[in-house]
Formats: C-alpha cells, sequence, structure tokens
C-alpha cells in the first residue's frame, strides 16, 4: 500500500505520447475556458449538483443492472418451473464458463467507458469517441474468438468438466453454449457498449436499451420454454433474442440519434495501439473480477459435486440447490453494482478535471446509496426465503428448506458488501485499475477459494451440527469481512492521497 510520489506525478500512462496539436486542452484544469464548450450533457457532471446528479445516474443504472440481471435470473426460473431440478443444475453447469466469456467482454467494455470519462474530464472529446469506436471493434474480435473456441469439441468438453457437469447435464449444457455463443456479439456490443450512453450523460437512455433486452427475453422465454416446450433450446434462444434488440438499439444511439454527445465514427473504429492498450489496461480491472467470479464458480460446483455427494440431498440437488442460491444472490448485488457503474463517469470526469472535493464527495454518497439498497435487499432475503426459493420450482420440501437457510447465510453481511463494492469500482474509475483489481479478487478470490477448501474441514469439527456442505456456504461471509476490512484500509489511504492532490503537494497519472 505504498505510495511514492513518483507514481502519482506521472501524467500519462506508460507508452502514452502527448496529444495532437488540435485536441482539446493537452493540460486539464478545473477552470479551462474549453471546458465551456462540451456539450452540456458532459458539462455538468463536473458542475451540477452532487446528490442530483448521482440520483439522476443511480435510479436507471441500479434499474438497469437489475434488469440485465433478469437474463439469467429468468432463465433458472423458466427453466426450473419446466425441467425441475435438472434445468437448474444445467444452468448451474454453464454459468461458469458464461461468466468467464463475460470477463474478455469487460476487459474492453468497461476499460473503454473508464477511458472515454477520464478523456470527456479532460476536454478531449474525440478522444472519447475514439476509444468508443475502438471498443466496438475490439468486441467483434472478442466474439469471433469465442466462437472458434466454444466450436472445438476438446475446449468445450474441457470447460464441461471443470465446471462439474454430470452425465445428466452434460449434453444440455453443451447445447446451451453454443448457442450463446453464437450471439455473444450482441452481449458484447450490447451490454459493454450500454455504459458510454451513461457516460454520455443519457442514463434513462442506456437503461431504455436495457429495458428492451430483458422484456424481449421474458416474452421469448414464456412462448419458447413454457408454451412450445423448447426447453434448454428455447431458453438459450429467447436469450440471444433479447440480446440482439438491447444491441440494436445501443448502435443506433451512437449513429443515428441527433443528440448523442459522443458518435460511433467508422473512421475511429480503425485500431489505434495506444487507444487499444489503454482500454486494456484499464479493463483489466473489470476482467479481474470476472475470472475471480469464473473461478470461484468452478471451484464451488467441484466442492458441491463432492459434499453433495455425501449429503442425502445428493450432488445433483446441491448443484441445483446453488443454482437458486447464487442467482438470488448476484441479483441482490447487481443494485450494488448499478450504483458503482451509476458514479463511475462522476468520478472519472472529475477526477479528470482535477475536482478531487466533487470526486471524494462523489464516493460517498454512493458508498450511502449503495448501504441503503444493501439493507432493503437484506429485509427483504431475511423475512421472505422461502418465498423466493419456491419460485424457482423446487417440490421437494428438503431442498427448498436447505437451499432457503443456504441464501440466508451466504448474503449474511449483505449490507455492508456495497462499501466494498463501490470502493474497489473508485479505482477502476480514478485510472488506477491494480488497486481495483486486488480489491476485487480480494473478495472471491484470495480469500473466498481458500475458505472454500479451508472451513469445510474446520467448521464441522468445531460445530458437529454442521455439515461440509453447510461450510461451503459459510465461507462467503467470512471472505466477505476480510474483503470489506481490506476495503476500508485502502479508501482511507486514498483519502489522504486526495488531500494532497488538492493542495498541489502531488500530481495526478491522468
Amino acid at each position: 500500500m505504498k505510495h511514492t510520489e513518483e507514481e502519482d506525478t506521472r501524467v500519462q500512462t506508460q507508452g502514452e505520447q502527448p496529444a495532437p496539436q488540435n485536441a482539446h486542452a493537452p493540460e486539464p484544469h478545473p477552470n479551462r475556458e474549453d471546458e465551456r464548450k462540451v456539450d452540456e450533457k458532459i458539462y455538468r457532471m463536473g458542475n451540477a449538483s452532487l446528490p442530483r446528479l448521482i440520483v439522476e445516474f443511480s435510479i436507471p443504472s441500479i434499474v438497469g443492472m437489475l434488469v440485465n440481471g433478469s437474463y439469467n435470473l429468468l432463465s433458472s426460473v423458466f427453466l426450473g418451473q419446466a425441467m425441475g431440478s435438472i434445468g437448474l443444475s444445467v444452468m448451474t453447469v454453464a454459468t461458469p464458463i458464461m461468466i468467464l466469456f463475460m470477463a474478455i467482454s469487460m476487459l474492453v467494455g468497461a476499460g473503454g467507458n473508464a477511458l472515454a470519462a477520464l478523456r470527456l474530464g479532460q476536454g478531449r472529446k474525440e478522444d472519447a469517441e475514439r476509444s468508443l469506436g475502438n471498443t466496438v471493434t475490439l468486441s467483434l474480435f472478442i466474439w469471433a474468438f469465442v466462437v472458434v473456441l466454444v466450436t472445438i469439441p476438446q475446449t468445450l468438453n474441457w470447460l464441461l468438466a471443470i465446471s462439474s457437469a454430470t452425465e445428466a447435464t452434460h449434453d444440455l449444457a453443451a447445447q446451451y453454449i453454443r448457442i450463446i455463443s453464437y450471439g455473444f456479439i450482441f452481449q458484447c456490443i450490447g451490454a459493454g457498449v450500454n455504459n458510454f450512453i451513461r457516460t454520455a450523460g443519457a442514463p434513462n437512455r442506456a437503461l431504455l436499451t436495457m429495458v428492451i433486452g430483458a422484456v424481449s427475453c421474458t416474452v421469448l422465454n414464456y412462448l419458447l420454454v413454457l408454451v412450445l416446450g423448447m426447453e434448454v433450446f428455447g431458453c438459450a434462444l429467447a436469450t440471444i433474442g433479447g440480446q440482439f434488440l438491447s444491441c440494436i438499439t445501443v448502435l443506433w444511439y451512437f449513429r443515428s440519434s441527433g443528440n448523442a454527445p459522443l458518435k460511433l465514427k467508422l473512421a475511429l473504429m480503425k485500431p489505434h495501439r495506444h487507444t487499444i492498450t489503454t482500454i486494456l489496461t484499464l479493463g483489466t480491472a473489470s476482467f479481474a473480477v470476472q475470472m475471480g467470479a469464473t473461478v470461484f464458480n468452478f471451484v464451488l460446483n467441484y466442492q458441491l459435486a463432492f459434499y453433495g455427494a455425501q449429503h442425502p440431498l445428493g450432488a445433483e440437488a446441491a448443484l441445483a440447490s446453488i443454482g437458486v442460491v447464487q442467482r438470488v444472490a448476484v441479483f441482490s448485488i447487481l443494485p450494488l453494482v448499478g450504483m458503482s457503474i451509476a458514479i463511475q463517469p462522476l468520478l472519472g470526469y472529475n477526477y479528470g478535471a482535477h475536482k478531487y472535493d466533487r470526486v471524494k464527495k462523489t464516493f460517498w454518497l454512493g458508498v450511502l446509496g449503495a448501504t441503503g439498497i444493501a439493507v432493503f435487499m437484506w429485509i427483504l432475503i431475511h423475512v421472505f426465503p422461502t418465498q423466493i426459493v419456491g419460485a424457482f420450482g423446487l417440490t421437494d420440501a428438503a431442498l427448498a428448506q436447505f437451499t432457503a437457510y443456504a441464501l440466508q447465510v451466504q448474503l449474511l453481511l449483505l449490507p455492508f458488501v456495497g462499501f466494498q463494492i463501490v470502493g474497489s469500482n473508485y479505482f477502476q474509475a480514478t485510472g488506477q485499475p491494480s488497486k481495483s483489481i486486488f480489491l476485487s479478487l480480494s473478495r472471491q478470490v484470495l480469500f473466498l477459494i481458500p475458505l472454500l477448501f479451508i472451513l469445510p474441514h474446520v467448521l464441522p469439527a468445531l460445530f458437529p451440527s454442521l455439515t461440509g456442505l453447510d461450510s461451503l456456504y459459510w465461507a462467503i461471509p467470512c471472505a466477505d469481512f476480510l474483503a470489506i476490512f481490506t476495503t476500508l484500509v485502502f479508501i482511507l489511504w486514498e483519502m489522504r492521497r486526495l488531500k494532497k492532490l488538492e493542495s498541489g503537494l502531488i500530481k495526478a497519472k491522468f
């Protein structure tokens, strides 16, 4: 955690060339004259009331994340209703692989958006549009890579094996993954580039693109899975259909909308080496988060299959149970992620404009909002666990009871998780990806994975009423506690650094 002044005085990233002569204000300053020439939607991020901006940005962002997260949740609900526990098991097996693909796309989408926000704060609008164009180009390359990956039988079988696919779930999960990967380009652009709309100062428009996709996915799932009985095949097609419509609306905004502050220009889609390098650097944090989730889900599925086989419920039931718990847990955390995403352009713009007092206020208001939401979600989960679990079609009473218990245990520290998520995202938004990576990995990898192996041996010895399967769920709140404490230390240090930046003792990297 030691910082040197040399680290903070590097104004540009490694390898960055000076801005061209015609670039806007190569030396950013909070009072620069050309800032007022920026589109009003962008200008107000550095000047309007912060509480009002955060409410304006956070509501569509939070709702949008819930809407976007409903894809996976709805798929599980429809498959659970149509196929029972086997449908839930298929989704559990497929989830780590889907998260892996998403990790690759987030490397580009999140990095490009973070760079665009920083460049807008510096008054470099053309560079922000170049970031948008190169993000779309990189998404096309990523899609091609994923398609090639899943068309190799050995590779797909290996992925399914480490995801603990059983004989009953292997072929169905393989079918689902193949179909999803063919339409993966729609998710890359629809989800990744959607954040640029928010950065351009149009959060409501960003929400609209998500709503269009989610509503379409819901309707298609109902028709294809429940009405026509197409089960896994129909569920995958419904997901792609929703993502396609969302993607189309995103591209239309940047290409055809007359009031878009940023434009998707074909000339700026040409690969630009420094832009691509910076996008990948800034996106590493989001990539690490998703990869951490991937590794966690692979390990969790393996441990569930092992300890589930020793439990009266059995391995298949254990996979179905965690499928329900994980989807509810992810859905509960999505509003917190939405809050962190909502304040990211405000953090990036004001940090780039050297308005550090607004940076601090934005962060703490974001933490306050995320905590309030987390408390509300925690209450719902602990008051209505049985009703929530019942929506997934679990008919076995013992399985439903265990799943409700596991849900409450896993989300025990949810009220404090908002601080950890907003805190780790802060460092990505302000051009400090290495810190963001560490904090993001601390929750899902550095602390959690060792605990998944240690606690099944320790807790049953200390508490004989607990089984190895029970211990897997207790590992998550333990990891949350350690990650929250670590984030607090980093944030307290960062507040001291911001004071030095305000006083001019050091200079920011960006």
